[in-house]
């Protein structure tokens, strides 16, 4: 029992952008639930994007700060490089996006999207960097390859058509 356990908290982990995402979904799913009824879309789509905006970014960003910043050997290997001192430079951007995550997530729409752009051109950018990594050098560790590969390309997916759900039905503004 305990390899199971121990076996999910790894993949959770190590996969934290899709945990994180998930885990966002999942609190606005209840927020929704708790809301008054009927539920309007508008009420729909700003829990779905509060709580997207303090997971997937805030959170999200936080664990990356962490990760590169005070296991940037661990990170490094995950992603199947060599550890460097860009690791912490990294590990700080991380932690500015994540304080940008964190006001954000409740309040206005341009603040919003301040929280969502930046980080969106950052995971668009290093997903453009996985694939090079995958065609140059066969580099298909898990953190290059794997879950967070895909979630560097849907998370901006996702938070650029919340925003665009949220334009069409302001209630944040």
């Amino acid at each position: 029992m305990s390899d199971v356990i121990s076996g999910l908290i790894r993949f959770l982990l190590s996969n934290f952008t899709l945990s994180f995402l998930v885990l966002g979904l999942v609190v606005s799913l209840v927020a929704i639930a708790r809301s008054p009824k009927p539920v309007a879309r508008a009420v729909v789509i700003e829990k779905l994007l509060c709580w997207f905006v303090f997971f997937s970014i805030g959170v999200s960003f936080l664990y990356n700060f962490v990760m590169h910043s005070l296991f940037g050997k661990i990170a490094a290997s995950f992603i199947g490089w060599p550890d460097s001192p860009f690791q912490f430079e990294v590990g700080v951007a991380s932690l500015g996006f994540a304080v940008v995550g964190f006001l954000a997530a409740f309040r206005s729409y341009d603040l919003r999207l301040a929280a969502i752009l930046g980080p969106a051109i950052f995971l668009l950018g290093a997903a453009a960097g996985h694939v090079y990594q995958m065609v140059t050098t066969g580099n298909f560790a898990p953190g290059n390859a794997g879950a967070i590969f895909w979630t560097d390309i849907l998370i901006p997916v996702i938070g650029f058509g919340l925003l665009a759900s949220a334009r069409r039905a302001p209630v944040n503004q």
